[in-house]
């Protein structure tokens, strides 16, 4: 008897609930998952430029000694020309075996090359032309890809996260409206990451031989840096 009165009692209580859960389901309101992009558009302050020597000689001795000695004046133009050390790197340094494939023969070792390259970080643009002008005039006869980049690129990277916010905002009223909502709450923000997208820059080049005294400096343009960030937001819908 004890057990029946107390089977009823549970289930009169648990009556209430079972009724309500309905309600709560349907008042739970409406949800957007939504991304913005937010960009700052800005001229770049800096600049990294790939400069190195390639050498070839009869004996790996021989090509590595003769690169030293070409790449140490390449190294003292740079300082020449007002970059710290700071802003030297090596970023490539091998010797390797260079061979000949005659046809019908086994491949003959004609020698070996030694190549050693450096990025310089030049902070001034107005000197990058004059810089790889000068390493060229020391005895630089390789070069890579010129990158622009910002000094402080933090300014910009907050602009371009309040430009994703309005733009992630605008997008979720948007859906709202068009969903006969008076409006949306922001519940959760979060940060896709930054993505520098820089114009078309200098291409690489390679230089069999050192340019002449005579020759100007070659033509720099830093064109505009791009500035990427994407935000994601999810938002209740108010009614």
């Amino acid at each position: 008897m004890k057990t029946a009165t107390a089977a009823v009692l549970a289930l009169t209580l648990a009556l209430p609930l079972l009724a309500a859960r309905p309600a709560w389901a349907a008042e739970d309101p409406a949800t957007l998952t939504l991304s913005a992009e937010g960009v700052s558009r800005l001229a770049p302050d800096m600049a990294s430029v790939s400069l190195g020597v390639v050498t070839e000689a009869p004996t790996a001795g021989e090509a590595l000694r003769l690169n030293s000695e070409r790449m140490t004046r390449v190294m003292a133009a740079l300082k020449k020309a007002g970059l710290a050390d700071r802003d030297l790197q090596t970023s490539g340094l091998s010797i390797s075996p260079q061979y000949d494939y005659p046809n019908g023969r086994p491949p003959e070792l004609r020698g070996y090359q030694a190549a050693n390259q450096v990025t310089a970080t030049v902070r001034d643009l107005a000197r990058l032309g004059p810089v790889i002008d000068a390493t060229v005039s020391a005895g630089a006869n390789s070069a890579g890809q010129v990158s622009f980049g910002l000094s402080n690129p933090l300014a910009a990277e907050n602009a371009a996260r309040e430009a994703a916010v309005k733009a992630l905002n605008a997008k979720a009223d948007l859906y709202a409206r068009a969903t006969g909502h008076r409006g949306v709450r922001l519940t959760a923000l979060s940060e896709g990451g930054f993505v520098p997208q820089p114009r078309p820059m200098m291409k690489a080049y390679a230089m069999a031989a050192p340019m002449a005294d005579a020759a100007p400096p070659p033509p720099v343009a830093p064109g505009e840096l791009n500035l990427s960030i994407t935000v994601s937001g999810v938002f209740e819908m108010v009614k």
